[in-house]
């Protein structure tokens, strides 16, 4: 699952349901791992950069049956193209490039969940216990 966090009002949350490969793709782009040989979406980007598209922003636009749709934004030398997309993949293109990432005021209106507001200070005790479980953890407590 993907999760999109509003980040101005209320802090409404956009859980987007998308398959292993293409988490696995989003994962490697924000943790900065380069593959040996390209993967799908670095291929992709490499070809926009070689026709002289680049990518400008990546929107999540809409949810029809259950679906979220994206739209990819790029300047090309015909001007400003949009591309439908999964928003897997266009997202999977914009960690790569770091370009912005938005959702429509209406989806984020129609399907984003309020996200739960705990105070700082019982976050951080949250964390806390949950070092300290990671900490000393052994085998034996799972049996």
């Amino acid at each position: 699952m993907l999760l999109l966090r509003e980040q101005d009002g209320r802090n409404r949350l956009l859980p987007i349901y998308i398959g292993n490969s293409e988490a696995s793709a989003i994962h490697c782009a924000i943790e900065g791992v380069v593959p040996p040989r390209p993967l799908t979406h670095d291929l992709m980007l490499a070809m926009l950069g070689e026709l002289g598209a680049e990518v400008t922003k990546v929107v999540v636009t809409e949810m029809r049956e259950r679906t979220y749709f994206a739209e990819i934004h790029m300047n090309t030398a015909d001007g400003e193209t949009v591309i439908s997309a999964r928003p897997s993949d266009a997202i999977a293109l914009a960690v790569r490039c770091s370009a912005p990432l938005f959702a429509s005021d209406e989806l984020v209106e129609q399907v984003g969940q309020e996200a739960a507001q705990e105070p700082e200070d019982e976050s951080a005790e949250i964390i806390d216990e949950f070092k300290d479980f990671i900490e000393n953890v052994r085998p034996e407590d799972f049996q």
